[in-house]
């Protein structure tokens, strides 16, 4: 465990709990199967500690990250992965020209709405860009919780995050006007990827 692993602890609603390893952790298979499906330039939205961009950047595919974490994004710049300090909803680059968005980790519920965010991400990648998203286990109830990331004294700032359920996937992309077009699960984790509804 690395030092930074130690001190990365989860805080949803005032109360913290146990550290979030798996995001300052090595990519796993069930992270590859999305990495494998992105095209660059790719935007990774909520990079956290940025494995993903390193991934990505590993693959040849011109890649980078969004967080508002500011300790994420150092340990992210760190390992050489491109980021920046910022929320999906601020002035993002290349807006209407990426070719992928990664949307991991529980970041669908990024703002507390689901259909909002993707409305947002849809307009960042371009007209034939896909949006590749995680979800969490089917059944699990739609919740907004208030979360933060605490790397030791360096807290994140608060902000919402819900809770989506893989099977509301339909209706979730036709309501932010995208369609599913796989889905797929890898290690017990959940994911879909989207592309841009045409009539």
């Amino acid at each position: 465990m690395t030092a930074l692993e130690t001190r990365l602890v989860c805080a949803v609603d005032g109360t913290l709990e146990a550290p979030c390893h798996r995001w300052v952790s090595d990519v796993t298979a069930a992270d590859l199967s999305v990495v494998e499906r992105a095209r660059g330039p790719a935007l990774d939205v909520g990079c956290g500690p940025g494995r993903h961009v390193v991934a990505l950047a590993e693959r040849g595919i011109s890649a980078m990250g969004i967080d508002v974490t500011p300790a994420a994004i150092q340990h992210a710049r760190r390992r050489g992965a491109p980021v920046l300090e910022r929320s999906v909803f601020e002035r993002i680059p290349r807006a209407g020209q990426w070719a992928s968005a990664l949307v991991l980790d529980g970041n669908i519920g990024i703002g507390g709405d689901p259909v909002a965010l993707l409305h947002r991400v849809a307009a960042l990648v371009r007209a034939d860009g896909v949006v590749l998203v995680e979800l969490d286990a089917p059944g699990t109830a739609r919740q907004s919780r208030t979360v933060r990331f605490d790397f030791g004294v360096d807290p994140g700032p608060w902000f919402a995050l819900a809770s989506v359920g893989v099977d509301t996937l339909d209706a979730l992309a036709r309501d932010a006007a995208l369609r599913a077009d796989e889905a797929w699960s890898v290690g017990g984790r959940f994911f879909a990827s989207l592309s841009k509804a045409r009539p």
